[in-house]
C-alpha cells in the first residue's frame, strides 16, 4: 500500500526471510482495530441521509456485494473512527521492530484501504472484495492460502473467528466474549489477551441519558395544575405516563445517537458519547431501543393513553431522521415535544390542561428549543466552526434565533398573566391576584436562562440546566409556594374576576 492509499503489488511472505522467526500479524478490523462496526456505522450514515433503499437492493447479490455498495455510497474517515488505542499501540512497536503487518478484515475493500492508508502500518490488505465475503471459514482459507497453515497470528474478537484462530500459529485476543476466551485458553498458543471493553450495562444506560429524564416531569404538571395533589389515583396516572415518557424517549436517544454518529465525533462534547467513541456495540443498542419502546408502550396503555406514545414516537423518530435538518422545523418540533409530555400527563392523570396553558407552555418550549440551538451556535462559533452538522443553521443565524427565543418568552409571559387574569377566580383561589407573582418570577427565570447561554454557561439541554441550577430550583420553589398560598390562604383578592 502506497502512502497516499494505492495498493502496491503484494510482496510474497517467505518463510525463510529475516523475519522467518516471527509469524505474520494478521488483524481483524471491526471489533478488533476499531471499537465499532464499519458496515453498521455507514448503514446508519444512509438510513440519517435516507438514501438505504438502492443500497438494501445488493442484499440479492450477497453480503459482500452489499458491504460493497455500502462501502461506496458511505464513505467512513478513518481520522474519526474509535480505535482500540491498546493494540493499536503493540501493532506500532511490532512495526518498529520489523514484524510483518496484515489489516485481515470481512469489511469491504475500499474501507480497509483507506483505514489502512491512514495509520500507515499494514504491509498488506485481505478483505472483502465485492464477490467474496471474507469472514469466518471463507478469512480463514485466505489467510492459509496466503501463509500455510500454522504459519500467521491472527488478532480477532468474535466467535467467528475460532474458525481462523484453529489454522492459526497464535492467538490475539482483543474484548473477545468469556465463551470464546474459554474455547481458546489451553488449546491455541495466546500471544496476547487485550480486555479492556468497558462494561456493556453502565454504557448501556449512559447512552439512555437518564439525566434527562428531568424533562418528563412535565407529565406530572397537570396534577399541579389540577390542584389534585391528593388524589392517588391521578398520581399513579402521572407515575405512569413519566415512566412511559422515559422508555420511550429513551428508546429514541438509542436511535438518534446510531444515525448522528459521524456528527457526534466532531462535536467537542458529544463524542464521548457510547456510540461515537465505539464503547456501546450498535447491535446491543438496537434491541435496548425496541424493548424500550415496547416497555413505554404497554405501560402507557395500562392508562388508555398508549396513542399519545406513539404520535411521541413518530414525532421523535421523524425528528431524528429528518427534521432536525430543516431550519426552524426543528426547534418547532421540538416545542412539541415538550408541550406532548404535558398532554400526556393531562390524559393520563385525568386532568387535562386548559388551552391557556398549552398556550402558555407551547410559547415556553419553542423559546427553550430555540436556546438550545443558539448554545450550539455559540459553541460551534467557539470553536472556530461555520456549521452544526446535520443541522440547517450557519453561525450567521445566532442573532436572529436569539431574537426569535426571546420575543418566544416574552410571548409565554404575556399568555400567563391572560390566564391569571382571566380563568384564576374559575379555579376557586382564596388569593387570586397572588398569581400575578407567577408572571415576573416566570419571566425573569426565562431572561435567565437566555443570559446563561448567550454568556457560554449552558453546555446541556436547557431543561437539564435549569434541573441542575440552584437559582431555577430556587425559581420552582417559588412557583409553587405561590400557587398553594393563593389557592389557600385568603389575602388579596383584588384585581381578581371580570
Amino acid at each position: 500500500m502506497s502512502p497516499r492509499g494505492i495498493p502496491c503489488p503484494v510482496p510474497m511472505f517467505r518463510r525463510d526471510s529475516p523475519l522467518s522467526g516471527t509469524l505474520p500479524l494478521c488483524i481483524d478490523l471491526d471489533g478488533t482495530l476499531l471499537r465499532t462496526d464499519t458496515l453498521i456505522e455507514g448503514f446508519c450514515a444512509l438510513a440519517a441521509s435516507r438514501s438505504v433503499g438502492p443500497v438494501l437492493l445488493r442484499l440479492l447479490k450477497g453480503r459482500a456485494a452489499f458491504k460493497q455498495a455500502v462501502a461506496a455510497a458511505a464513505p467512513l474517515d478513518p481520522a474519526l473512527l474509535p480505535y482500540n488505542e491498546t493494540l493499536l499501540a503493540y501493532l506500532r512497536q511490532q512495526k518498529a521492530a520489523g514484524r510483518y503487518l496484515v489489516l485481515a478484515t470481512a469489511a469491504d475493500r475500499r474501507v480497509a484501504e483507506a483505514i489502512a492508508a491512514y495509520l500507515g502500518l499494514f504491509n498488506e490488505v485481505i478483505a472483502s472484495d465485492g464477490t467474496r465475503n471474507l469472514k469466518g471459514e471463507a478469512k480463514a482459507r485466505a489467510l492459509v492460502d496466503r501463509f500455510g497453515a500454522n504459519g500467521f497470528c491472527y488478532a480477532g474478537n468474535a466467535r467467528s473467528d475460532l474458525a481462523i484462530w484453529r489454522q492459526a500459529g497464535a492467538v490475539i485476543l482483543v474484548n473477545a466474549p468469556a465463551g470464546v476466551v474459554a474455547r481458546v485458553r489451553g488449546r491455541m498458543k495466546v500471544e496476547l489477551a487485550i480486555a479492556d471493553q468497558p462494561a456493556v450495562g453502565p454504557e448501556l444506560l449512559r447512552a439512555m441519558r437518564p439525566h434527562q429524564w428531568v424533562k418528563n416531569i412535565l407529565a406530572l404538571v397537570p396534577i399541579l395544575a389540577a390542584h389534585a395533589l391528593t388524589q392517588p389515583s391521578a398520581w399513579i396516572g402521572g407515575l405512569v405516563m413519566f415512566i412511559s415518557f422515559c422508555c420511550t424517549a429513551s428508546s429514541i436517544y438509542l436511535i438518534n445517537d446510531l444515525m448522528d454518529i459521524r456528527a457526534d465525533r466532531i462535536h467537542p462534547r458529544k463524542r464521548f458519547r457510547p456510540f461515537a467513541a465505539g464503547t456501546l456495540p450498535a447491535p446491543t443498542a438496537v434491541l435496548a431501543a425496541a424493548v424500550l419502546l415496547a416497555a413505554g408502550l404497554l405501560a402507557a396503555q395500562t392508562r388508555g393513553v398508549a396513542p399519545v406514545i406513539l404520535v411521541y414516537a413518530g414525532m421523535s423518530v421523524g425528528y431524528s431522521l429528518i427534521l432536525k435538518q430543516l431550519p426552524l422545523v426543528d426547534v418547532f418540533m421540538l416545542g412539541a415535544l415538550y408541550t406532548i409530555r404535558l398532554f400526556g400527563g393531562g390524559e393520563a392523570t385525568g386532568h387535562r390542561l386548559s388551552l391557556w396553558l398549552l398556550g402558555f407552555s407551547g410559547f415556553l418550549f419553542l423559546s427553550l428549543a430555540l436556546l438550545k440551538r443558539v448554545e450550539e451556535l455559540i459553541s460551534m462559533e467557539a470553536a472556530g466552526g461555520s456549521k452544526i452538522a446535520r443541522r440547517g443553521y450557519l453561525a450567521s443565524d445566532t442573532a436572529i434565533m436569539q431574537q426569535f427565543g426571546v420575543a418566544a418568552a416574552f410571548a409565554s409571559s404575556i399568555v400567563l398573566a391572560l390566564y391569571v387574569q382571566n380563568e384564576a377566580s374559575i379555579q376557586g383561589y382564596a388569593s387570586p391576584a397572588l398569581l400575578w407573582l407567577l408572571v415576573p418570577l416566570m419571566l425573569f427565570w426565562q431572561c435567565r436562562m437566555w443570559l446563561s447561554g448567550a454568556r457560554g454557561y449552558m453546555h446541556h439541554d436547557p431543561i437539564v440546566y435549569a434541573a441542575r441550577d440552584w437559582v431555577s430550583r430556587a425559581i420552582g420553589v417559588a412557583v409553587v409556594a405561590v400557587i398553594v398560598v393563593a389557592k389557600s390562604v385568603p389575602f388579596l383578592t383584588l384585581g381578581a374576576g371580570p
